[in-house]
């Protein structure tokens, strides 16, 4: 038997102008740029304001409600003036980053191979974790080759061709195992005899070295104390995770950036603008908007069509003058109020005095979404006396001291790093041990918190850390 029934459901529509603000809120200012010159491109109702537009003409008002059937949008000042100051070229370059599999795959563009290889090996490097390693066996692996890319393929090319990236940087690359991984990155050394035998022990003895059984190793080899820990002093300087070996996977590459938002001291107290650069300022064609206008009572057939068109185009020029507009209040409110949370940071660039701070602590302050604030954070740069950031950088974790006050993961890190420089490298500190070091020091850690930190800064285990 079938049974009706009525639901009513709210559904949250978003609106042309707040689709077109969320798209631009996101852009950095080059893109911005871009953007704005092929909505000029695309759209003939949208010009450009010019030093020999006619007096007042730039700030004219467009009410479509002038016209018959009548638009209930309200009517906007179609006119937008992008305000700031232009900052000389040196300002502009900048060390920005290039991810991992981003390097990976421009160096397999140097290999000579042909599309159906080169596909393959694309495929392979998609599977490269963030640490460096393919943690996939290569008959599963050819299999997802054969079945997603509709190529043939067998074990033994797949690791001829794994084999190629593994001779990539950063050296280790590709590795299946950290046993792999420490022995691709001796290979790539001078071949010396401490080298040499690093490479016997790791291929020979891995197990007896990572649970140190060193009297095992010295005993079956027949060297002495002092030649295992040479030996050892090579393999305890390579990188476990050569994916990770610099922050968040990414590798420097210098391209041209520019800075969002200029922070200058006056009188001692930092003050924002936002850079103009070549952002032009907009204004709706006035003379599209007479078409409209002159059609708007016209009986004509072809004239309705006309109007009809000039009307959606000067709507789309509306909505996107007054997106400028939202992004550009938005900018400045949010980066206002990272000055206001980080002042002391931003009068001379101490990273010590940076204050723990989480997005939903300026969305707090600005009255802003938190998905706002991300959208504004991300690819967005600020110029200072003192360098340029990115403004993700002014974000982190933060953790309560046993007093109750906040302190920065940096702050944490700062002192694990002393702690395990200054560690007796016969008897290196545990995790635990870290955990107690920071207690005593007034910070309250968990243990796999002191592991996370530890991970990130690329320090390994106390069992690797260990010397003779």
């Amino acid at each position: 038997m079938l049974k009706q029934t009525q639901q009513l459901k709210q559904i949250q529509k978003l609106s042309p102008l707040q689709i077109q603000t969320i798209k631009l809120l996101e852009l950095p200012a080059p893109e911005l740029e871009q953007r704005i010159q092929k909505e000029l491109e695309e759209n003939p109702v949208l010009e450009e304001v010019t030093d020999d537009s006619p007096e007042g003409e730039e700030k004219k008002n467009v009410s479509l409600s002038e016209y018959s059937g009548s638009d209930p949008t309200p009517s906007y000042k179609l006119y937008v003036n992008n305000q700031g100051k232009d900052l000389k070229p040196q300002y502009n370059t900048f060390s920005v980053r290039e991810s991992f599999h981003q390097s990976l795959e421009a160096q397999l563009g140097y290999c000579r191979l042909d599309d159906r290889r080169r596909q393959i090996a694309l495929f392979i490097i998609g599977m490269i974790d963030d640490d460096g390693y393919l943690r996939r066996d290569l008959e599963s692996l050819s299999d997802d080759i054969s079945f997603r890319l509709g190529i043939e393929t067998d074990e033994n090319e797949v690791e001829e061709l794994l084999k190629m990236i593994q001779e990539f940087d950063p050296v280790g690359v590709g590795a299946r195992n950290l046993q792999e991984c420490l022995l691709l990155q001796l290979g790539a050394k001078k071949q010396t005899p401490q080298v040499e035998l690093a490479k016997r022990i790791l291929k020979d003895f891995f197990t007896e070295f990572t649970k140190k059984h060193y009297n095992k190793i010295t005993g079956k080899l027949g060297i002495t104390d002092e030649d295992l820990k040479e030996a050892i002093g090579e393999i305890v300087r390579l990188n476990p995770r050569p994916g990770g070996q610099i922050d968040d996977s990414y590798s420097e590459q210098i391209q041209q950036v520019v800075p969002d938002f200029l922070v200058e001291l006056k009188e001692g107290e930092p003050v924002m603008s936002m850079p103009r650069f070549s952002i032009p300022e907009l204004k709706v064609n006035k003379r599209y908007a007479d078409v409209l206008m002159e059609a708007a009572n016209s009986a004509t057939r072809e004239k309705k069509e006309a109007a009809s068109f000039v009307k959606q185009k000067l709507d789309s020029a509306k909505w996107f003058i007054e997106a400028i507009k939202q992004r550009h209040n938005t900018l400045q409110n949010t980066m206002n109020a990272i000055i206001d949370y980080q002042h002391d940071f931003f009068i001379d660039g101490d990273e010590t005095l940076l204050k723990p701070m989480v997005l939903r602590n300026i969305a707090e302050k600005t009255g802003l979404d938190i998905s706002t604030i991300s959208r504004v954070v991300n690819c967005k740069y600020v110029q200072t006396h003192f360098g340029i950031y990115p403004l993700k950088y002014f974000f982190s974790e933060g953790l309560v001291a046993n007093d109750g006050e906040e302190v920065s993961t940096r702050e944490i890190k700062t002192i694990l790093t002393d702690s395990i420089n200054e560690e007796d490298k016969r008897k290196p500190l545990t995790d635990e041990e870290l955990v107690k070091v920071l207690s005593e020091k007034g910070y309250k850690v968990a243990r796999r918190t002191v592991a996370k930190y530890r991970e990130q800064l690329n320090i390994p285990i106390a069992r690797l850390r260990k010397e003779l």
